[in-house]
């Protein structure tokens, strides 16, 4: 990228987006290099013409892919043909724009729920499509698998070198911390910022015994960054913390209720469901590439995103 650069950056002000925003801003922008961050305003990526007028608009070298139609459980389950309807014209969009606008390269954002519902753990990036994901949000998983094929496609044909990354679950800054709809992190904040604050018990659903590999969104972008500009593949490339680091969600509950500075009752509700034990991805492919990449650690991680969402309560999704 030793030329000058424009990398747009889609859903540039959600969680991800904003994380790499961040991190532009503190250190990591070279000279070279203009940031673009776009975001539903700025155009309808699901309208070819209007993804058109945004890449004449910007003229990006680089893409780095965030953008997507994106929901909780309940709202994946009703609208299935929807997500996976609206998140293949996005991108299929922003794809074929890429090529007519002979974009360098581009870096899109797969998601762990994409890998087959029935797997041997721990999952890795040769899996994805080996069987149907879960039925829950078929929709959304078959849309975000095909970037995988439409970046295999557009290499075969036109030599494009069009990627994808995998991340874990990512928690930060910017999240949603809404607590029917967002995930398991940011919803342990919210309650427990309220817990705190009304004087309430801190009510843990399940039994705190599942384990999930977290990825702190500043991290994420870290990495994401170095993919845009060093990785030649075209075969996607899971981002996550090892198998060794895995936080049970009763730990990571604790480390919330640390940096909340909560001192009320603590109980489980075992009546709730537990979900998946473990869905551990391995992260071999990273570590060949990165040996010494440092993750910050996870209770300073969770401390900046409590002390985020309670300087910005009053305008965080919630």
């Amino acid at each position: 990228m030793a030329d000058k650069s424009v990398i747009l950056v889609t859903g540039g002000t959600g969680l991800v987006g904003s994380a790499i925003k961040y991190v532009v801003e503190n250190g990591e922008k070279r000279a070279n290099e203009e940031w673009v961050f776009a975001c539903s305003k700025d155009g309808d990526l699901s309208d070819t013409d209007s993804t058109r007028a945004m890449f004449e608009k910007y003229k990006p070298t680089h893409i780095i892919h965030l953008a997507a139609m994106v929901g909780g459980l309940f709202r994946n389950l009703k609208y299935n043909l929807d997500f996976f309807r609206i998140n293949s014209k996005i991108n299929d969009n922003v794809l074929a724009m890429s090529h007519e606008f002979k974009v360098k390269k581009v870096v899109s954002c797969l998601s762990t729920c994409i890998f087959p519902d029935k797997t041997t753990y721990p999952i890795d990036e040769t899996m994805i499509h080996n069987g149907p994901p879960h039925n829950s949000n078929f929709g959304y998983s078959y849309a975000k698998r095909m970037i995988d094929v439409l970046n295999k496609g557009y290499n075969s044909m036109h030599g494009c070198e069009f990627t994808s990354v995998i991340p874990t679950n990512v928690y930060g800054p910017n999240d949603n911390f809404d607590l029917e709809d967002g995930h398991v992190l940011p919803g342990l904040i919210n309650k427990a910022y309220c817990a705190e604050r009304d004087g309430t018990e801190f009510v843990i659903w399940g039994t705190g015994a599942p384990r999930r590999q977290f990825i702190y969104s500043r991290d994420l972008a870290r990495l994401m960054i170095w993919v845009l500009r060093e990785y030649k593949e075209i075969d996607p490339i899971i981002l996550s913390v090892s198998e060794a680091e895995e936080v049970s969600i009763k730990d990571a509950a604790m480390s919330v209720l640390k940096a909340c500075d909560f001192k009320g009752k603590v109980t489980f509700d075992a009546s709730k469901s537990d979900g998946q034990f473990k869905k551990t991805a391995s992260n071999n492919k990273l570590r060949k590439y990165l040996p010494d990449f440092k993750f910050t650690p996870f209770d300073q991680a969770i401390k900046e995103t409590v002390d985020w969402f309670v300087q910005n309560y009053e305008t965080a999704r919630k």
